[in-house]
């Protein structure tokens, strides 16, 4: 299944994601997305990867309802106004719970909400770390998104 997660596009990411059937009610998932985004003054580029496995309660795997724990990396080049320059790299992981549909046609619809925690560490090539915030990127968060997508 491919999936192309429609509300990281409000934030200047794209961001797709492989699923496949392992067992009857288990699934795994691996998201690729690449970030293109503005917070305050500091613009962020970079890749995430988010591996994930999902656990199908009620079995037929890859369409009910299900519960995902997953990791995340995170690896940006940072630049703010004034020609500060940086590199940030951030781990973490989190728990999902989503609804997942597939129409007869094939047409996948995949709803999820979690909670995600990360922590990350910038190294400054120039200006000072202070001129970087990557505030929204360490502790906890929100993880949500609404996929459309294509089961093959």
């Amino acid at each position: 299944m491919l999936k192309i997660n429609t509300l990281s596009l409000i934030v200047g990411t794209g961001s797709i994601f492989y699923e496949r059937e392992i067992t009857e009610n288990l699934s795994d998932q691996l998201g690729v997305a690449y970030l293109n985004y503005d917070i305050s003054d500091t613009k962020f580029r970079g890749l995430i990867l988010t591996p994930e496995v999902r656990f199908y309660p009620k079995g037929n795997a890859i369409d009910v309802f299900y519960i995902a724990p997953y990791a995340r990396y995170q690896n940006f080049e940072l630049s703010v106004d004034g020609g500060g320059k940086a590199t940030y790299s951030n781990i973490g992981g989190g728990l999902c719970f989503g609804m997942q549909w597939i129409t007869n046609s094939g047409f996948t619809m995949d709803l999820f909400f979690g909670g995600h925690y990360g922590s990350g560490e910038i190294k400054v090539d120039s200006g000072v770390e202070d001129d970087f915030d990557v505030t929204k990127f360490d502790g906890f968060r929100t993880r949500m998104g609404f996929a459309i997508g294509f089961d093959f």
